[in-house]
């Protein structure tokens, strides 16, 4: 309801400072990159390489539990509380280990950082240095789901922003 609101708010101040706005579709830019789609490629390289990692240690810990049933009955009770912290020992050591990739801090988040991160820049520079040179005075990027109701695809400035960056465009 908010969106709306300030959408809505946005189009009246619009009538009365008759502001130029275009639109950009990010999810088209991003996809004519070559170097985005590279490192998207890289980074699900390495996820999917740090899971199967991951799932080997949770394997590893079932398998443990599944001896420790089998031969709970022949131990002795230091012997099942050895085990016993063993295998939590090596759930815990997993889990250590899925959060250092895939925790809000982890290893993929920096990576993403550090691959998509200037490249998402170079497109924001593009799309500024458009907007001012024709002097838009606001761009709505239509794959972030503004809610925008209608667009007149003659103010689409996805192709000008990928050929400013060097790019063929569709």
């Amino acid at each position: 309801m908010k969106k709306i609101l300030l959408f809505a708010m946005l189009m009246v101040s619009s009538l009365t400072f008759a502001q130029k706005f275009a639109f950009v579709d990010s999810e088209y830019i991003l996809k004519n990159i070559p170097a985005y789609e590279a490192a998207n490629e890289q980074l699900n390289q390495l996820s999917t390489q740090w899971q199967t990692e991951i799932e080997a240690k949770f394997e590893e810990v079932a398998q443990l539990y599944q001896n420790f049933q089998t031969e709970n009955v022949f131990l002795s009770n230091e012997m099942k509380v050895k085990r016993e912290n063993e295998i939590v020992e090596r759930e815990k050591q997993a889990k250590q280990l899925q959060k250092h990739y895939f925790g809000p801090e982890g290893e993929l988040f920096k990576r993403r950082a550090s691959l998509v991160k200037p490249i998402q820049d170079e497109v924001f520079n593009a799309i500024s240095d458009i907007a001012s040179e024709e002097g838009i005075g606001a761009v709505f990027d239509k794959a972030s789901g503004m809610g925008i109701m209608y667009v007149d695809t003659k103010s689409d400035i996805s192709d000008d922003v990928l050929i400013k960056l060097g790019y063929k465009a569709e």
